[in-house]
């Protein structure tokens, strides 16, 4: 079985470190998980279920993660982000979607993004 990069990032990394993901296994899209409370991104892996596994090992709590996809190569306006993975089924939490239906959870998603990505111009 192919191991693929995941990355947890914690510092602002730009859009060239973005790329290293890319065709790891997919051409335009990257698989992340978002730790609301920590405040921290797994980029990478085949499956959102490898990224979040990767952080629960750094301490990350289950009920704080939620997983998506982003595009980094599309420009300004389009939509970089769907807020979209198996892992955002949790009953628990109120989420019974493969979709995260909560705006308050993409709210945070989006700023943890902009905090740690820089897409440049």
């Amino acid at each position: 079985m192919m191991e693929y990069p995941i990355d947890i990032i914690k510092e602002k990394i730009d859009k060239e470190y973005l790329k290293k993901f890319l065709d790891n296994p997919f051409h335009e899209m990257i698989k992340f998980v978002v730790d609301t409370e920590k405040q921290i991104i797994a980029f990478g892996g085949e499956l959102h279920s490898d990224a979040a596994e990767k952080l629960v090992e750094e301490g990350s709590d289950n009920r704080n993660l939620w997983g998506g996809n982003l595009y980094p190569l599309k420009g300004d306006g389009e939509k970089r982000i769907e807020y979209i993975s198996l892992i955002n089924i949790k009953p628990t939490e109120n989420s019974f979607s493969m979709d995260i239906e909560d705006k308050n959870i993409i709210i945070k998603i989006d700023q943890i993004i902009e905090k740690l990505v820089d897409y440049g111009k």
